[in-house]
């Protein structure tokens, strides 16, 4: 009868034949793998082996930390904390015990806790009122605003971004007529002063003077004064 599958260790084949005998009779099992119908019995009689009681030693503590982390913990993670507590572990092996006990770490979700401004730090008043369209070309005024003075179009704000070097905030200003960043700027610190956002290519194309207009915001505790954005 012709091989279906490749030769591996027999112990390999005594597992596979183990997991399926309720599928099919043990006798024709043994006879597709190419071993004697007494194998897997004296297979399973045997006791466990140096590496398979190492193994089980192992998984209760990577079980362990597994629970302590809540589920975030990987393979590298896992081998760090291991050798750190004088436990010399290889990657691999943790990675295949993690996987064949069903140890997937999960992503933990990264949150920015924003703050409010110290009372003594005043806020910049909302010039748009939430109102960010415009109809065209310098026609987006602040509230309360005379309709014959020359007024911008533009919008800022302040958000943050992960990086792989950590919390980087960032400062864009928007023309709110063509809903496009014509300036922005970065700094990776809230408490910071960061530099004036680069928005001179873009006041050179309009005719009139404009100010950026802000939202009303306490996302970040500054002394920055408002006119640098």
């Amino acid at each position: 009868m012709p091989r279906l599958f490749r030769e591996g260790r027999k112990s390999t084949r005594f597992r596979l034949i183990d997991a399926a005998k309720k599928d099919g009779p043990v006798q024709r099992l043994c006879r597709v793998l190419g071993v004697s119908p007494s194998g897997p019995f004296a297979w399973k009689e045997r006791p466990a082996c140096h590496r398979q009681r190492t193994d089980l030693m192992l998984l209760a503590l990577v079980q362990a930390a597994f629970a302590v982390s809540k589920g975030t913990y990987g393979s590298p993670r896992m081998v760090r904390e291991r050798r750190d507590a004088g436990l010399p572990i290889g990657r691999r092996r943790v990675a295949r015990l993690m996987r064949e006990n069903g140890m997937k770490a999960r992503q933990k979700r990264r949150f920015k806790r924003t703050t409010d401004s110290p009372p003594a730090f005043p806020i910049a008043p909302s010039l748009l009122d939430e109102g960010f369209a415009a109809s065209g070309p310098n026609q987006k005024r602040p509230i309360g605003a005379c309709q014959d003075a020359p007024v911008g179009c533009e919008g800022a704000d302040i958000s943050y971004v992960w990086t792989r070097e950590g919390w980087l905030y960032l400062a864009v200003v928007i023309d709110l007529f063509a809903r496009r960043v014509v300036g922005w700027v970065r700094w990776s610190r809230p408490s910071s002063r960061p530099e004036r956002p680069n928005s001179s290519h873009a006041l050179s194309s309009r005719t009139v003077p404009r100010q950026p207009a802000r939202s009303a915001s306490t996302a970040t505790a500054s002394t920055t004064p408002s006119g640098a954005i």
